[in-house]
């Protein structure tokens, strides 16, 4: 029934006739646009998820049409970015031959007082409208009912009721979309005054036999404990703690199919080519290299599964709302949680969704502090170096202690960009009164098998296509940094290097490399944290994007010994007795790598977006040089620290 592309802001042309989604956050507008154009949007039970226009193309009568998904808005009177972009698109579309064909307008049955006023907004732009009503079996099942003939005669306009997941509703409201000329409009428009707009809301309500539903005893139930302010806390950290238990447990058994598949592949490359340094570039620059990092995409699958059972069920609306008292002591508010959230599976959407804050000074402070959370592009970096320091057998009875460095590396994020947050505020300045934050309080709901697949699926499909493309770039220009000047065997000779033996020629191109020269050249900056020049490199590399980090040390492992970079990889970590030198990983030099890891800003596509955002690159030239001397100094108290303990 529908085609889909994206989804993408601004993709599609404009001469294909064209509607808008408008409705308030959490009433259903996403998933009803998921079904319209087959597109997989976020959707959220909390206001700042959706933050760009997103668009995509629904088949009618055989010809193509544009769906606009416009942010969710309480109001077309913004007080934050966000509804800005549904006013400006709306009074855009409003003028003649420049826009909008249709406006679907999604009202929540179950808050139908509140949606009215928004409904009244958009009649009064004289824009062809249509109401969708949705969680009409909610609305029922709570002992709540409306005559829906009856409202649409009151409002003036058309209304079809959709439940989500139902195709006939979705079917009929195609149709009506492919009526568009026909859709009624007021014979007199809503009014514009507040206070005349709660006394016409109230008479349709009136007129619709509406009786508002009750409180889902269940939800109620549940929420005694999860919004209290003990237990509600209690909870969330208890489930925060148990799935990073579970990173460790769940993933490790898949992480090592993985591994042998790879090593497997590695195996055949060398076999196979008879080219030295062709099968070296593919063995191990790609195969080592990009395989190195697709290891942790279970640990990534599982991130985005918590995440998006969080979601589906409505439990981080909750959490939004316990840390709105959090946010406060950082002089922010829970939309300001909701940004930061959003950075636990990247920094940009977190950097996005602070459109939801109406001060600009907010919107600044959050941004300096979303980089700081734990995004699942370091989640590969802390597998890989806990793995190094804390062996899996070590437990403390059923607690897994990789499992608890990772909470509280986790933890100690969080806080951190708190702490920015506040410290930025402080400086930036405070900006008038405090307004009102609106958090959406959704009945728990048992979340759709197809949208957590879904959700996790395009998690890992981004990390994916990350993995082949920045990181695989970032591999082959470090294995050519890795293993070139190439030397001949006279070269080898003359340093006392046996030809035929090919760990030593790898161990000896290894240590004259260019990538060695680099990282001998930074070596004065990193020498007080206990990086070596491999280490160097890898920190480096890691500014393209922080996963490359992991490839970068199996491209190293597998330079030092191409027979057996896992033993070469357990040399860097333990000293065998074997081979000369100590170990490039020993405990201090972890500890100071993963408390570093926790506050660099490596990634440039952040700071791409914090210029986008911010329309100067002032804050981003701040953001990098703040989080790079911060990421200096703690790792050096990490390692001293560690060195204490030892």
């Amino acid at each position: 029934m529908s085609h889909h592309h994206g989804p993408t802001p601004g993709s599609i042309a404009t001469a294909l006739p064209r509607f808008a989604l408008v409705g308030s956050p959490n009433a259903g507008k996403t998933t009803l646009f998921n079904s319209l154009t087959g597109l997989r949007a976020k959707t959220g039970n909390y206001p700042g998820v959706t933050v760009a226009r997103y668009e995509g193309r629904h088949v009618l009568d055989g010809r193509d049409v544009v769906v606009e998904d416009l942010p969710g808005a309480y109001s077309l009177e913004a007080i934050s970015p966000d509804e800005q972009v549904v006013a400006e698109a709306l009074a855009t579309g409003a003028v003649a031959d420049s826009g909008l064909d249709g406006v679907l307008v999604v009202l929540d049955a179950t808050n139908l007082r509140r949606s009215l006023g928004l409904l009244a907004q958009v009649q009064n732009l004289d824009l062809p409208s249509l109401v969708v009503l949705t969680f009409t079996d909610e609305l029922s099942r709570r002992g709540g009912s409306v005559d829906v003939d009856a409202l649409a005669r009151a409002v003036g306009t058309r209304i079809l009721p959709v439940v989500a997941g139902e195709r006939r509703g979705v079917a009929a409201l195609s149709e009506a979309m492919a009526d568009v000329a026909t859709w009624p409009r007021p014979i007199v428009a809503p009014p514009t005054n507040p206070d005349e707009v709660a006394a016409w809301a109230t008479s349709v309500l009136e007129s619709a036999r509406f009786r508002a539903p009750g409180s889902d005893p269940r939800t109620r139930r549940i929420d005694a404990v999860l919004l209290h302010p003990v237990w509600g806390s209690l909870v969330f950290f208890a489930a925060m703690f148990t799935f990073f238990q579970l990173i460790f447990t769940v993933a490790a058994p898949v992480q090592g199919w993985i591994e042998s598949l790879f090593g497997w592949l590695g195996g055949l490359a060398r076999a196979g080519i008879r080219t030295d340094w062709l099968a070296s570039l593919v063995a191990d620059g790609l195969i080592a290299g990009v395989g190195g990092v697709l290891v942790f995409l279970p640990q990534i699958a599982l991130l985005f599964l918590l995440v998006s059972l969080l979601e589906g069920t409505g439990y981080l609306s909750r959490a939004a709302f316990l840390m709105d008292r959090v946010m406060s002591m950082a002089g922010l508010e829970g939309r300001a949680f909701v940004a930061l959230l959003s950075s636990l599976a990247c920094a940009i959407p977190g950097i996005m969704a602070t459109r939801t804050l109406p001060s600009a000074k907010d919107r600044i402070a959050t941004m300096m502090g979303a980089p700081l959370m734990t995004c699942s592009a370091r989640l590969p970096v802390y597998v890989l170096l806990i793995g190094m320091l804390v062996p899996s057998d070590v437990r403390w009875g059923p607690v897994g202690a990789q499992g608890v460095i990772m909470f509280a590396l986790y933890l100690l994020g969080a806080l951190s960009a708190m702490v920015s947050a506040w410290f930025f505020k402080r400086i930036v300045g405070r900006s008038g009164v405090a307004l009102p934050f609106y958090m959406e309080m959704p009945p728990y709901r048992v979340p759709r098998g197809r949208t957590i697949a879904v959700a996790v699926w395009d998690a890992c499909r981004a990390f994916l296509r990350k993995v082949t493309g920045i990181i695989l770039v970032a591999t082959l220009a470090l294995w050519a940094l890795l293993n070139f000047p190439i030397q001949g065997p006279d070269e080898l000779a003359a340093a006392g290097v046996d030809p035929g033996d090919s760990v030593a020629v790898a161990a000896h191109t290894l240590d004259n490399s260019w990538a060695a020269d680099v990282g001998r050249a930074v070596g004065p900056v990193f020498e007080p944290l206990g990086f070596d020049w491999r280490v160097n490199v890898g920190v480096l590399s890691s500014l393209a994007a922080r996963e490359v980090f992991v490839s970068t040390m199996g491209q190293v492992a597998a330079a030092e010994d191409p027979e057996d970079p896992t033993a070469a990889l357990a040399h860097m970590t333990h000293t065998d007795g074997e081979r000369a030198g100590g170990p490039v990983f020993d405990p201090p030099t972890i500890a100071a790598l993963l408390v570093f890891f926790v506050y660099a800003l490596q990634c440039v596509s952040t700071l791409g977006v914090m210029r986008r955002e911010t329309g100067t690159w002032r804050w981003p030239a701040i953001a990098f040089a703040y989080m790079g001397a911060l990421a200096w100094v703690m790792a050096l108290l990490a390692r001293l620290a560690t060195e204490a303990l030892l």
